[in-house]
């Protein structure tokens, strides 16, 4: 599938890491290094712009190394850009640490995932069929 892009940043556009990767790393387009306190939220922006083709979004997830190592997450995650947005993409990052995160200009700071989406219709009706999970929520299939 091509993709019309437009890249203002001085980085190379996301690319597939591996053969078998679903995600592509998006990187940080700022003049300054960025400074996440503890429980600081800020948008970083990407330099990226595109156009996605009806039918198809692109999901912004964290990046596990930065979750794992440093408590930096996707603040709305998965962010959702849709087909028909055209501006900047950025990123909502999330410091759930207790340590200060610094981010500099061309880090790594999430993961672009493109999907494919159906559109859903409504069909309001009285009754719903019968599972044999009913309306157990959260917690009912158990632990293990």
């Amino acid at each position: 599938m091509k993709i019309n892009i437009i890249n203002k940043s001085s980085h190379a556009l996301p690319s597939y890491e591996t053969i078998a990767s679903a995600g592509m790393d998006l990187r940080a387009h700022i003049a300054d290094a960025i400074v996440l306190k503890p429980l600081e939220r800020k948008i970083i922006p990407t330099g990226l712009y595109m156009e996605l083709p009806v039918g198809y979004e692109a999901q912004v997830r964290p990046r596990s190394g930065l979750a794992a190592k440093h408590g930096v997450s996707v603040l709305n995650s998965p962010g959702t850009i849709d087909a028909d947005y055209r501006g900047e993409i950025g990123v909502i990052l999330v410091n759930l640490s207790n340590d200060i995160f610094t981010i500099n200009n061309g880090d790594r700071v999430a993961q672009m995932v493109i999907a494919k989406h159906e559109r859903a219709e409504w069909n309001e009706v009285l009754n719903l069929s019968e599972t044999s999970r009913g309306e157990g929520g959260f917690g009912s299939t158990g632990r293990q």
